[in-house]
């Protein structure tokens, strides 16, 4: 028996038409998912733009090049630690709200991190800044909300899904770009004015919601389960401060490993609490569908490229072979080029998304895009020596991850009761953003091995060449891994011809 899947309208006209050609498209939800375009656009620039300054912010704060890792540490950890309770707010008080909120906390977080005196200070900003991360789950169970009961539900959604991806993807092109331009034309003396540029758009988002965008017509309701948000914290909390003084203490001192066995022991109690309640945080019985757990699974393992390697392929493309002999020795415009080029990859694979869903099924698009993932980071082992090499590899890795960013969410959707849809979608984000972190993490003391002076004697700031060996291979072989555990997915799954849309459990 083939795989079926409904037939998915063709990619978007350009032209003076578009719009409303759009518009019939996705009928009453063209005039919401405009505005959550415009939202998750904002969304893309502050994923893309800091990227490029990231060598430049460690200058400017005086450490070492491993050490932004812990960065993106920080932000993934308090994502993985705020997506499911945020997730969970927008079933039970209203998603329209919840974006809201979102969106007024992101703001002050990133005119912290533009006016940031010290370490400590841009930590706790950069930090609270990944809060954004929830926008996405709630937009699409937003947009799944106000779908149910119409014609092609599942298209429609897999549709908008993959515009509002699309925007985040051109966001982070237009980020990109826009901070090496900025970031080499006003220098590190004037950093701060080049940091206020993602401050202003995510103040534009912040209006753009409040005056736009109007709240889901069924609001589930129900509570948010905080002891089990508090177990989760403290399990999550106990092994990323192991990790975190791995690095400082070294991998010799006991109590730092026995941070991370406390840490993973608290998940034990954390999944019998949760099993409990009527209505869980986390709800381990919908996460165990045989729909869900491989997409969900394959949210983590992708976190691991998708979030905590940019910051890696920055600081490489930025090392100078002349001092180290390896790395690109390119300025924040030519690094800029390099991730816009990855975006714009991402940007195609989200689009295809779910033209390619159409013909190949959703479920043979999630593999061909993980194997696509594992490829691209695999060729960097071999091939990372000339600007070409590193183009072709990111290339590669961001058409797989553009498909995978707009199919996990929407996927998970399809798969999840309606009460549970921010939830379910939110889970994407949630073990993407754990996965990231912890990668983050390990990335860093991976990077930080190995390397202690230049070529010439000099002090070095450079991340080893065996660190991201390290990355770049960790990054291809769970890629692989995914593409394993996606076979074990139903055949039908997430199509609008699925036999059993409740996703039953195996």
């Amino acid at each position: 028996m083939t795989e079926r899947s409904a037939p998915v309208a063709p990619p978007d006209p350009v032209g003076p038409r578009a719009p409303a050609a759009r518009r019939s498209r996705l009928g009453a939800l063209g005039g919401i998912v405009g505005f959550l375009v415009f939202v998750e656009l904002t969304s893309g620039i502050v994923q893309g733009y800091y990227t490029p300054l990231l060598t430049d912010i460690a200058r400017h704060l005086g450490i070492h090049d491993a050490d932004v890792n812990w960065f993106q540490a920080a932000q993934l950890l308090f994502s993985g630690l705020c997506v499911p309770v945020l997730a969970k707010a927008g079933d039970v008080v209203g998603y329209r709200r919840v974006l809201l909120w979102t969106t007024a906390v992101t703001a002050l977080a990133a005119w912290g991190v533009a006016f940031a005196p010290s370490f400590v200070t841009y930590l706790v900003a950069w930090t609270l800044m990944g809060t954004y991360t929830v926008w996405l789950p709630l937009e699409v169970a937003l947009i799944h909300h106000r779908a149910r009961g119409k014609a092609d539900a599942r298209g429609l959604t897999r549709r908008a899904t993959g515009l509002i991806v699309a925007a985040l993807q051109a966001g982070a092109i237009v980020g990109a770009l826009l901070s090496g331009q900025l970031g080499d034309a006003l220098g590190r003396d004037r950093l701060w004015l080049t940091l206020s540029v993602p401050a202003l758009a995510i103040t534009a988002a912040f209006v753009v919601v409040l005056l736009k965008v109007p709240e889901s017509p069924d609001v589930a309701g129900g509570r948010i389960d905080t002891g089990g948000a508090v177990l989760l914290t403290l399990a999550l909390l106990g092994v990323s401060a192991g990790l975190m003084y791995l690095r400082v203490e070294g991998p010799g001192t006991w109590w730092v490993w026995g941070l991370m066995v406390v840490g993973l022991a608290l998940l034990w109690p954390f999944g019998r609490w949760e099993l409990r309640q009527d209505d869980p945080l986390v709800d381990l019985r919908v996460m165990r569908r045989a729909t869900l757990w491989p997409v969900l699974v394959t949210s983590g393992l992708f976190g691991i490229s998708v979030l905590g390697a940019q910051d890696a392929l920055s600081t490489f493309a930025r090392t100078d072979r002349a001092d180290y002999g390896y790395g690109l020795g390119a300025d924040a415009a030519t690094v800029s080029y390099l991730i816009g080029g990855y975006v714009v990859a991402c940007l195609v694979g989200a689009l295809l998304f779910a033209r390619v869903s159409a013909v190949l099924t959703p479920r043979r698009t999630l593999i061909g895009a993980a194997l696509l993932v594992a490829v691209g980071y695999l060729l960097f082992v071999p091939f990372h020596d000339s600007v070409v090499q590193v183009v072709v590899n990111v290339v590669v890795a961001g058409l797989g991850s553009g498909a995978l960013v707009a199919a996990l969410p929407a996927a998970a959707a399809a798969a999840a009761p309606r009460e549970r849809t921010a939830v379910a979608t939110g889970l994407t984000n949630t073990t993407k953003t754990i996965g990231g972190s912890f990668a983050s993490a390990v990335f860093a003391l991976a990077l930080v091995s190995g390397t202690t002076a230049t070529l010439t004697g000099g002090e070095g700031t450079a991340g080893s060449l065996g660190g991201y060996h390290a990355v770049w291979l960790i990054c291809g072989l769970t890629a692989l891994v995914s593409a394993v555990l996606l076979a074990f997915v139903p055949r039908l799954a997430f199509s609008d011809t699925d036999p059993d849309p409740a996703g039953a459990a195996p």
